[in-house]
């Protein structure tokens, strides 16, 4: 009997949606588990780091890995995982791009570690103790991993071979994925395992999409009531969608949310947090600096709005301020 191709599958710094993308997979994931052994799934089985640690380079057929890297822990298993892996697959917006928490990459190292343990109205803590790295008691020492300075996608720690995007990927396009993959049905190294073309193109409401618009103002979804058949964008409502590559089944969309770009631009966008900002504001019907200024108020949060999964992907990607990690 052949032996079965060997994955992995490791959760970095990410929310643990894409873990549940697999699971909601359902009795697809049977037909999975019958071609592959799954041999390093710590969120759902009992696999040790020393398990992968003593397999040979190179013995693993593919490893999933979801979320960005934030830590010396998570960037160290990103290494491991690299050499133990024939194909190193970056699973999910947090892995592909950075991520939500990529959005960290706005302040220091320091700033977060004051805030959660000393500034936070609802912490008690007026010695000011933080986790300290190391700890001797009794003759032992427990280690923590290191806060490294700044948010990094994968491919900016190790190479990465796919890409499959989404907040989470949706369980078909993981398993369109995951088929190719066992099925040797790849494209070249370095693509985005989903359609490149616009949101757009699939979403139910691109009839309506206007070819020409002068923004007079923005508002947040829950600032007006949506019309559940009109494009966004006519609404005056920010959506991602012509800025983000589709494969998403126009989810947010169909629930009458705009698309907030979790599957990152197409392969002709450079930074899609840019591209956007770009086409909305030559778009903003004011001329004069302060009428500009009133419809530029209703986007309170600009780089959560246009790089709310892509800020350590970016042309941006952190302050400047920041150490180099």
């Amino acid at each position: 009997m052949p032996t079965k191709p060997k994955i992995g599958i490791y959760w970095c710094a990410s929310c643990g949606g894409c873990e549940e993308t697999v699971v909601d997979l359902a009795e697809d994931i049977l037909g999975v588990v019958e071609k592959v052994d799954i041999v390093f799934w710590p969120v759902a089985m009992d696999f040790k780091k020393h398990d992968v640690e003593a397999l040979p380079d190179k013995s693993l057929a593919a490893t999933l890995l979801n979320g960005a890297i934030r830590s010396s822990e998570q960037e160290e298993m990103a290494h491991m995982l690299r050499r133990k892996s024939q194909l190193l697959v970056a699973y999910g917006s947090c892995a592909h791009t950075g991520g939500i928490p990529g959005l960290s990459n706005q302040f220091s190292r320091e700033h977060m570690l004051r805030y959660v343990y000393e500034e936070t109205p609802t912490i008690s803590n007026d010695q000011k103790i933080r986790p300290q790295l190391k700890f001797q008691e009794q003759g032992r020492e427990v280690c923590l991993p290191e806060l490294r300075h700044v948010v990094r996608a994968l491919d900016q720690v190790v190479e990465v071979d796919y890409y499959i995007p989404g907040c989470p990927p949706t369980p078909r396009i993981t398993q369109a994925a995951l088929g190719a993959i066992l099925e040797g049905k790849l494209p070249p190294k370095g693509s985005v395992l989903a359609p490149d073309i616009a949101l757009c193109n699939e979403c139910p409401r691109k009839d309506t999409k206007p070819t020409n618009v002068a923004f007079a103002e923005f508002k947040r979804p829950h600032q007006k009531l949506l019309d559940p058949a009109l494009c966004f964008l006519a609404q005056g409502v920010i959506c991602m969608g012509p800025s983000t590559r589709c494969g998403c089944e126009a989810q947010c969309t169909k629930g009458n949310m705009p698309c907030t770009g979790c599957f990152g631009g197409t392969g002709r966008v450079r930074d899609q947090g840019a591209k956007m900002l770009s086409s909305l504001c030559s778009n903003i019907e004011p001329r004069d600096e302060e009428g500009i200024d009133q419809v530029l108020a209703g986007i309170p949060d600009p780089v959560g709005t246009f790089y709310r999964y892509g800020l350590a992907k970016s042309l941006l990607r952190r302050k400047v301020d920041l150490p180099i990690s």
